[in-house]
Protein backbone atom coordinates (compact mmCIF):
# COMPACT_ATOMS: atom_id res chain seq x y z
CA UNK A 1 0.00 0.00 0.00
CA UNK A 2 0.61 3.56 -0.90
CA UNK A 3 0.78 6.57 2.08
CA UNK A 4 1.14 9.87 1.09
CA UNK A 5 1.91 12.21 4.25
CA UNK A 6 2.98 15.23 5.32
CA UNK A 7 3.39 16.88 8.45
CA UNK A 8 3.56 20.71 10.07
CA UNK A 9 5.67 20.67 13.34
CA UNK A 10 5.87 22.32 16.59
CA UNK A 11 2.38 22.61 16.95
CA UNK A 12 -0.03 23.65 19.72
CA UNK A 13 -1.86 20.04 20.71
CA UNK A 14 -5.02 22.19 22.18
CA UNK A 15 -5.55 24.61 19.45
CA UNK A 16 -5.27 21.62 17.37
CA UNK A 17 -7.66 19.87 19.00
CA UNK A 18 -10.34 22.84 19.41
CA UNK A 19 -10.19 23.64 15.25
CA UNK A 20 -10.98 19.71 14.56
CA UNK A 21 -13.62 19.99 17.15
CA UNK A 22 -15.35 22.92 15.49
CA UNK A 23 -15.57 21.09 11.96
CA UNK A 24 -16.60 17.83 10.89
CA UNK A 25 -13.69 16.04 11.48
CA UNK A 26 -14.47 12.68 13.83
CA UNK A 27 -11.89 11.35 16.55
CA UNK A 28 -10.90 8.02 15.56
CA UNK A 29 -7.88 7.13 17.73
CA UNK A 30 -6.34 7.51 21.01
CA UNK A 31 -3.58 5.35 21.35
CA UNK A 32 -0.79 5.46 23.21
CA UNK A 33 2.38 3.74 21.52
CA UNK A 34 5.63 1.93 21.65
CA UNK A 35 7.62 1.76 18.49
CA UNK A 36 10.39 -0.82 18.09
CA UNK A 37 12.45 0.12 15.08
CA UNK A 38 14.58 -2.83 13.37
CA UNK A 39 17.02 -2.98 10.65
CA UNK A 40 19.92 -5.30 9.78
CA UNK A 41 23.55 -5.41 11.03
CA UNK A 42 24.61 -3.47 8.18
CA UNK A 43 21.92 -1.12 8.12
CA UNK A 44 21.15 -1.42 4.75
CA UNK A 45 16.92 -0.64 5.45
CA UNK A 46 17.84 2.51 6.47
CA UNK A 47 20.74 3.23 3.55
CA UNK A 48 17.37 3.06 1.07
CA UNK A 49 15.24 5.00 3.07
CA UNK A 50 13.55 1.98 5.10
CA UNK A 51 13.04 0.32 7.99
CA UNK A 52 11.41 -2.44 9.83
CA UNK A 53 8.85 -1.79 12.91
CA UNK A 54 6.77 -3.18 15.48
CA UNK A 55 4.32 -1.31 17.02
CA UNK A 56 2.58 -1.87 20.59
CA UNK A 57 -0.87 0.15 20.73
CA UNK A 58 -2.93 0.46 23.57
CA UNK A 59 -6.17 1.83 21.88
CA UNK A 60 -7.54 4.48 24.48
CA UNK A 61 -11.10 4.80 23.46
CA UNK A 62 -11.71 0.85 23.00
CA UNK A 63 -9.53 -0.17 25.93
CA UNK A 64 -7.51 -2.51 23.63
CA UNK A 65 -4.25 -3.67 22.80
CA UNK A 66 -3.01 -4.65 19.11
CA UNK A 67 0.68 -5.38 17.77
CA UNK A 68 1.71 -4.46 14.08
CA UNK A 69 4.46 -5.70 12.06
CA UNK A 70 5.33 -3.25 9.34
CA UNK A 71 8.34 -2.57 6.62
CA UNK A 72 8.03 0.77 5.28
CA UNK A 73 10.39 2.25 2.21
CA UNK A 74 10.41 5.78 0.84
CA UNK A 75 9.32 6.03 -2.92
CA UNK A 76 9.45 9.72 -3.10
CA UNK A 77 9.37 12.95 -1.76
CA UNK A 78 7.88 16.18 -3.19
CA UNK A 79 5.22 17.79 -1.22
CA UNK A 80 4.12 14.11 0.09
CA UNK A 81 6.21 11.75 1.43
CA UNK A 82 5.07 8.87 -0.20
CA UNK A 83 6.38 5.51 1.67
CA UNK A 84 5.57 1.90 0.47
CA UNK A 85 3.89 0.16 3.49
CA UNK A 86 3.53 -3.71 4.00
CA UNK A 87 1.42 -4.24 7.29
CA UNK A 88 -0.10 -7.07 9.41
CA UNK A 89 -1.47 -7.53 12.49
CA UNK A 90 0.27 -9.86 15.08
CA UNK A 91 -1.16 -11.86 18.38
CA UNK A 92 1.52 -10.63 20.51
CA UNK A 93 4.56 -8.25 20.89
CA UNK A 94 7.16 -11.25 21.68
CA UNK A 95 6.40 -13.22 19.00
CA UNK A 96 6.90 -10.20 16.52
CA UNK A 97 10.54 -9.22 18.16
CA UNK A 98 11.65 -13.08 17.33
CA UNK A 99 10.21 -13.44 13.69
CA UNK A 100 12.46 -10.06 13.58
CA UNK A 101 15.44 -11.25 15.15
CA UNK A 102 15.38 -14.51 13.64
CA UNK A 103 15.10 -12.82 9.94
CA UNK A 104 18.55 -11.07 11.24
CA UNK A 105 17.25 -7.78 12.63
CA UNK A 106 18.76 -5.35 15.31
CA UNK A 107 16.42 -3.39 17.50
CA UNK A 108 17.61 -0.13 16.56
CA UNK A 109 15.55 2.22 18.98
CA UNK A 110 11.93 2.28 20.36
CA UNK A 111 10.02 5.56 20.82
CA UNK A 112 7.27 6.15 22.88
CA UNK A 113 4.25 7.97 21.47
CA UNK A 114 0.68 9.43 22.25
CA UNK A 115 -1.19 9.81 18.75
CA UNK A 116 -4.93 11.48 18.67
CA UNK A 117 -6.11 10.59 14.69
CA UNK A 118 -9.27 11.99 13.23
CA UNK A 119 -11.02 11.49 9.75
CA UNK A 120 -11.56 14.75 7.64
CA UNK A 121 -13.31 14.13 4.54
CA UNK A 122 -11.12 11.23 2.78
CA UNK A 123 -7.87 12.27 4.59
CA UNK A 124 -6.33 11.33 8.25
CA UNK A 125 -4.85 14.08 10.44
CA UNK A 126 -2.65 12.31 13.27
CA UNK A 127 -1.51 14.42 16.24
CA UNK A 128 1.93 13.23 17.12
CA UNK A 129 3.12 13.92 21.15
CA UNK A 130 6.46 12.02 21.61
CA UNK A 131 8.47 10.92 24.40
CA UNK A 132 10.72 14.35 25.14
CA UNK A 133 13.86 12.36 24.88
CA UNK A 134 12.94 11.42 21.09
CA UNK A 135 11.18 14.89 19.60
CA UNK A 136 10.44 17.70 22.11
CA UNK A 137 7.63 19.11 19.81
CA UNK A 138 4.14 17.99 19.03
CA UNK A 139 3.50 17.57 15.26
CA UNK A 140 0.71 16.74 12.74
CA UNK A 141 0.74 13.85 10.41
CA UNK A 142 -1.46 14.36 6.99
CA UNK A 143 -2.90 11.75 5.10
CA UNK A 144 -4.17 12.36 2.02
CA UNK A 145 -3.84 11.90 -1.79
CA UNK A 146 -5.89 14.99 -2.62
CA UNK A 147 -4.14 17.97 -2.76
CA UNK A 148 -7.15 20.56 -2.57
CA UNK A 149 -7.84 18.58 0.46
CA UNK A 150 -4.75 18.93 2.31
CA UNK A 151 -4.75 22.85 1.39
CA UNK A 152 -8.10 22.44 2.94
CA UNK A 153 -6.85 20.90 6.17
CA UNK A 154 -3.92 22.89 6.30
CA UNK A 155 -5.83 26.37 6.07
CA UNK A 156 -8.43 24.88 8.76
CA UNK A 157 -5.78 24.27 11.37
CA UNK A 158 -4.55 27.85 11.41
CA UNK A 159 -1.11 27.20 8.60
CA UNK A 160 -0.29 28.30 5.02
CA UNK A 161 1.10 25.72 2.38
CA UNK A 162 4.34 27.05 3.34
CA UNK A 163 4.35 25.67 6.74
CA UNK A 164 4.14 21.71 5.72
CA UNK A 165 6.99 19.60 5.27
CA UNK A 166 7.61 16.23 3.83
CA UNK A 167 10.49 15.87 5.95
CA UNK A 168 10.26 12.43 7.70
CA UNK A 169 11.00 12.77 11.23
CA UNK A 170 14.62 12.25 11.37
CA UNK A 171 15.47 14.48 8.78
CA UNK A 172 13.94 17.34 10.51
CA UNK A 173 15.32 16.60 14.12
CA UNK A 174 19.15 16.41 12.35
CA UNK A 175 18.02 20.14 10.93
CA UNK A 176 17.33 21.42 14.25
Amino acid sequence: MKECETRIIKINPDDIRLKLKNTSASKVKMENQTNYIYDFEDGRLVKNRGYARIRAVEDLIHDSKHFYMTTKKLLSQGKYKVMEENEAEISDLQSGKKIFVSLGLKLLQSIKKYRESYKYKNSLIEMDINDKSFCPFAYVEIETADDRELAEIVNLLGYSMKDITSKTIYEILQSR
